[in-house]
């Protein structure tokens, strides 16, 4: 209702908090909006998204910075595995090459003896052996027969044995390359991240640059509307203290304490609990009553009543019995409607019903607690459907809550 632009300070709060708490202490800024112009709405609007969404951003911000030296570290450790990785296949690589030429000597080794064989060279051999010509010279060609024999056994094994090493280093070779290459996909992945990264805190970095401007262009904005946004405010105290006066005279009108209690000047009951007045419109309570100092503006004024969120066209019922004192369209306040109730403890009780969509009764008429008097509306000032509800003690606004049931319903 009537007043201006309440912005909450920047709160700290854990992560999975931050967009409720904004979501809140937005529609409560929203919501008491009804003094300001709407240029002046539009720029409180906008400083309050960015004043809270900021340190969020400022937090993305630092978080994205300290991901991109983290990726960053990884990609070069991944890219020191990498290199390790080759040098380890390079070397098997190496002792590979190594082995094959052992491999080619052995295989050469061997060959010599299948082609001196396939020649009758192991024939010729025999041959020398049967024709010894004594027991000595026989022992000598038997000797040289086990050396040759001797020879081309060794020639096989060593072409066994190489074999077998290139085998083995064959498989130390290949598994080297397999690790050298998940070591360079692990890096590919890592420099991504890294990319990935330091694209995600450019982003961060110029989301909080643009929360700055938006806080700066609003509190800009906010500056040129002052005086007009003061002025509107003085319109509506004066328009207050109108409505104050009518609440005078007519509770000056009424008999004195013991009278009728609808309209009629006695003692207000309580309905239950100690409350004294009932609900007049079902939903929740979106803003309180009290004074608050404007961010931008630097002044102090009073939201006169409290603020109630509910459907556009819900019905809105009298508080108590009473008589209208006051149905109409009242400037920011809109459609507006007041009822004086009697008195309690020597003081006039009345409430009044702003930015109502239709008035459903007229001054003087009598009306019972509970009785439908208008419905929801946004008129006036406004920046949404809700019921602005007042209670005032000789005209002069109090805090709504304490009259009202604990529960609010």
């Amino acid at each position: 209702m009537a007043g201006a632009v309440l912005l909450a300070a920047p709160a700290v709060a854990s992560p999975e908090d931050d967009k409720a708490r904004v979501d809140r202490e937005l529609a409560a800024a929203s919501e008491d909006l009804t003094t300001a112009t709407a240029k002046a709405q539009k720029a409180a609007a906008d400083y309050a998204t960015a004043v809270e969404a900021l340190p969020a951003a400022e937090t993305a911000a630092a978080e994205a910075a300290g991901q991109v030296v983290a990726a960053e570290a990884a990609a070069r450790r991944a890219q020191r595995e990498v290199d390790a990785a080759r040098s380890e296949q390079a070397k098997a690589d190496a002792v590979l090459a190594s082995a094959s030429v052992e491999v080619d000597r052995a295989r050469n080794g061997v060959a010599q003896f299948v082609t001196a064989t396939y020649k009758g060279g192991g024939v010729a051999l025999l041959d020398s052996i049967v024709t010894a010509g004594s027991p000595n010279e026989l022992a000598v060609r038997m000797g040289y027969l086990d050396k040759v024999a001797e020879s081309r056994n060794s020639a096989v094994d060593a072409l066994v044995d190489a074999r077998g090493v290139a085998r083995e280093q064959r498989g130390i070779a290949g598994l080297a390359s397999h690790k050298a290459q998940e070591a360079a996909d692990a890096a590919a992945r890592a420099l991504d991240r890294s990319r990935a990264a330091a694209a995600a805190a450019a982003a961060a970095t110029e989301r909080v640059k643009t929360l700055i401007t938006q806080r700066e262009a609003a509190v800009a904005a906010a500056t040129e509307e002052r005086g007009a946004v003061l002025a509107k405010y003085n319109e509506l105290q004066e328009e207050s203290a109108r409505v104050a006066a009518d609440l005078r005279a007519a509770a000056a009108r009424k008999p004195s304490p013991g009278g009728p209690t609808a309209g009629g000047g006695g003692n207000l009951p309580a309905v239950s609990n100690g409350a004294f007045l009932t609900m007049p419109v079902r939903g929740r309570k979106t803003s309180n009553f009290g004074r608050r100092f404007h961010p931008l503006f630097h002044y102090w004024r009073l939201h006169s009543g409290i603020d109630v969120g509910a459907g556009m066209g819900a019905p809105i019922v009298a508080s108590a019995d009473g008589e209208v004192v006051r149905a109409g369209y009242s400037g920011g306040s809109g459609n507006y409607t007041c009822i004086y109730h009697g008195r309690r403890g020597g003081d006039a009780v009345s409430t009044c019903y702003a930015h109502q969509s239709q008035i459903l009764v007229r001054p003087g008429q009598q009306v019972r607690r509970g009785q439908l008097i208008g419905r929801v509306g946004s008129t006036g000032t406004s920046t949404g459907p809700h019921l602005h509800f007042e209670v005032r003690l000789d005209g002069n606004p109090v805090d709504p809550v304490k009259w009202l049931p604990s529960c609010l319903c």
